[in-house]
């Protein structure tokens, strides 16, 4: 009898639960004043390469939008999650964002065998991991990981924008400009406010 030849979908779902499997893991907001820190997870697929992947520093807001967009409809499989202003508060923004990757990965519709982190810390996961500094600009994974944590921390900027326009998140997403600085000094920090940073304690009146 004549085996059936596999259709190249078929051959990806026989792929998909063997060891190999790798995902990418990257941050975005440790440094801002305000906000959630953002992680995301990328399992990217080696059958549909993502051309321009970089650290998501180094690209524009246009290429970081478009490659958004690419990522979430070419990668295996992705995730994103966050860790609260309070949970920043009250475990500190290492902890916080060494928990936001955590659910990141646990949150992938796919298990990875190893999970590979831009740099130099390790949540603690279920699967092998290793840190990789400056890993969002040497592995295309990390770098997928890096724009989709960026944007989607951007587009949550634009919404606190919306709700306090006094404090220009829309520009400077968060983080301690001499904007930022003036507009704390002049209204007092609200709930986006990360209290334990001390330009936001040293605003309260």
């Amino acid at each position: 009898m004549r085996s059936k030849k596999s259709s190249p979908l078929e051959q990806k779902n026989l792929n998909w639960d063997k060891a190999g499997l790798m995902a990418g893991v990257d941050e975005a907001g440790r440094g801002p004043l305000a906000g959630p820190v953002v992680a995301a997870a990328v399992i990217l697929d080696e059958l549909q390469p993502i051309a321009g992947l970089n650290d998501s520093k180094k690209l524009s807001a246009k290429q970081r939008e478009r490659l958004f967009d690419e990522i979430r409809g070419r990668a295996l499989c992705f995730s994103i999650a966050e860790a609260s202003v309070q949970e920043i508060d009250r475990l500190n923004i290492l902890q916080a964002t060494l928990l936001a990757m955590k659910r990141a990965v646990e949150g992938l519709r796919l298990k990875p065998h190893l999970a590979l982190v831009d740099g130099n810390r390790l949540p603690k996961l279920d699967v092998l991991a290793q840190a990789i500094v400056k890993g969002d600009s040497l592995v295309p994974a990390i770098s997928a990981a890096s724009i989709l944590a960026k944007v989607h921390r951007d587009r949550l900027c634009q919404s606190l924008h919306a709700q306090y326009p006094f404090y220009g998140f829309d520009q400077h997403k968060g983080y301690g400009t001499a904007m930022h600085l003036a507009a704390l000094q002049a209204h007092g920090p609200v709930a986006c406010h990360r209290m334990s940073f001390a330009p936001v304690a040293m605003s309260v009146k």
